[in-house]
């Protein structure tokens, strides 16, 4: 081909000619990035992951369609927003290009490069897949799953009753493989359902039919645990949802726990008592062996599919950020598909982010957009701690003279220009200040958090304590009363109402 600029016929060059070549050129690419610090990395990933994409405005909208009786995914007064041509606010520059902002091919489209990452249930269809997409209905989940084009696996157990899953398209499983491995449970109920599983899917009263001699609650209970240890799956997403309500009821207390099963009777005919049934799980059980069976399962390639993954998922690749994911090898192990994508050009390698070691991996594109300056009046960024988008206590450390809320379910941190403000740990009752020398970010990120909870993006705060000291005392007290937070005895409340 032509090899020089403006050739127009066919040249010949030596292999090893073309190899120096190509090394120098790599080497020009490498000297004309130099490095932006954590923040601007920091500030990059939600943008690059399409956070909040088309804005809250279409999210309070479906709110308030919820709130008047219209169903998940409606507009005002219960009318549904016309996904295929509605008029849509310009994408950022930070953002790679998408299809259509809601439905199932855009819900397709955000799941494709979140696939095989661990996330607690609530947190899926709470703070991750609502945030990027223009109006989310849990009806395209339950499309994909109930297809069998999409398949959930469990990995391990989180919050009491409820756990961590991974969302894998079925295609694509055994390329990328099953998440961190967990210990399996060995007890006799667990080998029941086991062999049972093993014979085929099966309905949850399939189980009740071949051992009447168990218990409902016995069979569910050895079920979970197979599902947390990765063993077994549904085809169906809503076990999940039931689940994790169950959980939310048994924790009420007395009276607010999930109803107990009815005590058997002695049944005067065949086809007595069908009515007085609890309701049971819904959905086909399987074990997901067969899922990560079929397929290619070369090392070689399932690292060249991760690291794929990782820089489609990312934009930049560290080796805080592979750790992180809890690669099976780590950084080490994909470095050499890593290298290969950049001999390809399909990724280029260098040092973009300070601090985070000199083998950094892009795609071309995040490298630009990752040097381009926040837009004016960018303001704060409420995120999940636990978001694939929120990279401070994974792929970045945090501050190192604050306090570092656990990347778990119901924690939320106010980022400005980048840089982590405010946080809200698990449960909403402390709150830390991560940075407070600059009063105009802390007002900000503080309004924003508020502003979070009144749109239903966080849930309600009742503040006990205020970087360790009692939340009455603190000296951020009026400025929380500023923004609607009630005085309590002990605590600063908001909640979405106000109330």
């Amino acid at each position: 081909g032509e090899l020089r600029p403006l050739g127009t016929q066919r040249e010949w060059c030596d292999p090893d000619v073309l190899r120096r070549l190509r090394r120098a050129s790599l080497a020009v690419l490498r000297r004309e990035i130099e490095p932006v610090d954590a923040a601007a990395l920091a500030r990059f990933a939600p943008a690059w992951q399409g956070v909040d994409r088309y804005g809250t405005r279409r999210a309070d909208e479906r709110r308030q369609g919820e709130a008047a009786g219209s169903g998940p995914g409606a507009g005002p007064a219960g009318v549904v927003p016309d996904t295929g041509s509605a008029q849509r606010a310009p994408a950022s520059p930070l953002v790679p290009h998408r299809s259509a902002g809601g439905g199932v091919e855009r819900l397709r489209d955000v799941l494709t490069s979140l696939q095989g990452l661990p996330l607690a249930v609530e947190r899926w269809e709470r703070d991750v897949l609502p945030r990027r997409l223009e109006a989310y209905s849990p009806a395209w989940l339950d499309e994909l799953c109930a297809t069998g084009e999409l398949v959930w696996v469990g990995a391990g157990t989180g919050a009491p009753r409820s756990g961590r899953v991974a969302l894998y398209f079925r295609d694509d499983a055994a390329l990328l493989g099953p998440p961190p491995a967990h210990d399996p449970p060995h007890g006799e109920l667990h080998e029941v359902v086991r062999e049972r599983l093993a014979g085929g899917a099966c309905f949850f009263t399939d189980l009740l039919l071949d051992h009447p001699e168990l218990t409902s609650a016995e069979l569910r209970d050895a079920l979970w645990d197979l599902v947390w240890s990765g063993e077994a799956t549904n085809d169906a997403f809503a076990p999940l949802r039931l689940r994790r309500a169950t959980s939310r009821m048994a924790a009420a207390g007395p009276g607010g726990g999930a109803p107990a099963p009815a005590a058997r009777r002695p049944v005067r005919g065949r086809f007595r008592g069908h009515g007085r049934r609890t309701p049971q799980l819904q959905g086909r059980w399987s074990l997901t062996a067969a899922v990560f069976a079929r397929g290619e399962t070369d090392p070689g390639a399932r690292a060249r599919a991760w690291a794929e993954l990782l820089l489609e998922r990312h934009g930049i690749v560290t080796r805080e950020i592979v750790r992180a994911e809890a690669i099976a090898g780590g950084f080490a192990a994909l470095y050499p598909a890593f290298a290969a994508l950049e001999t390809l050009g399909a990724a280029r390698r260098g040092y973009f982010v300070e601090g985070l070691g000199a083998a950094q991996f892009a795609l071309p594109g995040a490298v630009d957009r990752l040097r381009l300056p926040e837009p004016p009046g960018a303001g704060a960024v409420v995120l999940a701690v636990a978001d694939p988008a929120q990279l401070y206590g994974a792929g970045l450390a945090w501050p190192s003279d604050s306090q570092a809320p656990a990347r778990r379910a119901g924690a939320y941190v106010a980022l400005v220009g980048g840089r982590p403000i405010v946080s809200v740990e698990a449960g909403g009752r402390s709150l830390l200040v991560h940075d407070e020398r600059d009063a105009a970010a802390l007002a900000s990120a503080l309004a924003a958090l508020a502003g979070a909870v009144r749109r239903g993006l966080a849930p309600r705060l009742s503040v006990e304590r205020i970087d360790g000291a009692p939340a009455l005392a603190s000296p951020h007290r009026a400025a929380l009363a500023e923004l609607g937070f009630r005085v309590g005895p002990r605590h600063l409340i908001l909640t979405r109402d106000g109330s």
